[in-house]
């Protein structure tokens, strides 16, 4: 597992030569969504709009074009695009080795700033049901969610949410269960990745999971994605800790590693 080491060796070097921008060390531009030149009409998907100012409370930057903490995120989808364009792959898991590495903000940037690119959708599922934050983190009203989907109280199309970004749809969570890695792995839910994978061709799935050495849910569901994405948090993941995760997702391509809360 060397090549752990090196990556979290080259970002350093990378972050000391000022080729990359510490998201946590970076202070904000002001507000200012970005606009897009291609207008979406969202007639079934319900569409709630955060603030700009909430979204920087809370490290969701990738909207920003002043920000220069966007241009960390352009980056990372750039060279996901091309990883997941060139495999025909569709659905990215995202996870870490364990809690607080900042894996939620990640995957949420990163769909944002993929969904920027003109000919891109994407939906972001909460699939971490030990503690779901994508709702909190946007600042959305969360009525019906997945698990309510997954229980048969409410129909997707009640559930989705655009959150105000153009070409990008949030399936929330805002509960915990009890029952996590056995409603990941229910028929219900393989029915619903049936009904978001086949329902647009060309949309791209980010799947939120938890930290895989919590429990085995992110286990349970890894082998369901067509990648893995594993956010390791610098100077508090030990090199264990990542091998031991990479080495229980082996069974899903590895897409790669980031490194986050570099300082």
């Amino acid at each position: 597992m060397d090549f752990i080491q090196r990556a979290i060796d080259k970002a350093r070097e990378q972050r000391d030569r000022g080729q990359t921008t510490p998201i946590a060390d970076t202070k904000p531009a002001r507000p200012s969504m970005s606009a897009s030149t291609e207008q979406i009409e969202y007639t079934q998907t319900r569409t709630a709009k955060p603030s700009a100012q909430h979204l920087l409370n809370q490290l969701v930057v990738a909207g920003f074009d002043n920000d220069s903490r966007a241009e960390v995120y352009r980056q990372l989808r750039t060279q996901i695009l091309q990883k997941m364009r060139e495999n025909r792959w569709r659905t990215l898991a995202v996870t870490s080795p364990n809690s607080h590495a900042g894996k939620s903000l990640t995957a949420l940037n990163l769909a944002i700033s993929m969904s920027k690119e003109v000919n891109q959708t994407v939906l972001l599922v909460d699939l971490d049901l030990r503690n779901p934050t994508l709702a909190e983190k946007l600042g959305i009203p969360v009525a019906n969610d997945l698990i309510d989907c997954l229980e048969g109280r409410a129909e997707l199309k009640d559930v989705l949410v655009n959150p105000g970004f153009e070409r990008l749809v949030v399936l929330p969570n805002s509960r915990r269960s009890s029952h996590r890695s056995e409603m990941l792995s229910s028929p219900r839910m393989h029915s619903l990745l049936q009904d978001i994978i086949s329902r647009y061709e060309s949309r791209l799935i980010i799947f939120d999971l938890p930290a895989v050495l919590d429990d085995d849910d992110a286990m349970t569901f890894a082998p369901f994605a067509d990648a893995l994405l594993m956010v390791v948090e610098d100077g508090v993941s030990r090199r264990f800790d990542v091998e031991r995760a990479l080495k229980l997702t082996q069974g899903t391509p590895l897409l790669g590693t980031v490194l986050n809360k570099a300082r």
